[in-house]
């Protein structure tokens, strides 16, 4: 893990991440449905335009030092790098949730999520 993020750091980053989360689930659920379309010159065109465009907004989120985890273009799931209490920890934010409250250990995964303590979330840890 490069840079950490506290809670609150990451919450400030929020407004930034949300706009690109929104264009990368626009533009990948875009994708997902040409891919099922009779392939033709029009549609590879478009295909590849769309992987073009979505490779530098998660490129963006990388550079911000997130990471997106929906391959699937459903949810909108960002990690971010971060500890709590001494442990290697992603603070996890889905496109729905109006802030990040959550976080996991990084083997557990989205289903391993627990609550951020309320003392970090105030930026008193």
């Amino acid at each position: 893990m490069t840079r950490l993020f506290t809670p609150l750091e990451a919450n400030r980053t929020l407004p930034l991440v949300q706009r690109i989360v929104a264009d990368i689930l626009e533009k990948g659920q875009r994708l997902r449905k040409l891919v099922r379309e009779p392939e033709d010159r029009d549609v590879r065109l478009q295909i590849s335009d769309l992987e073009r465009d979505l490779h530098a907004l998660l490129k963006e989120l990388h550079a911000i030092g997130c990471d997106y985890k929906d391959a699937g273009f459903e949810q909108g799931l960002v990690d971010f790098p971060a500890k709590i209490e001494d442990e290697d920890v992603y603070l996890c934010w889905r496109s729905d949730e109006d802030s990040i409250t959550w976080y996991h250990p990084v083997r557990e995964g989205f289903a391993g999520r627990r609550k951020i303590p309320a003392a970090l979330l105030a930026g008193e840890g």
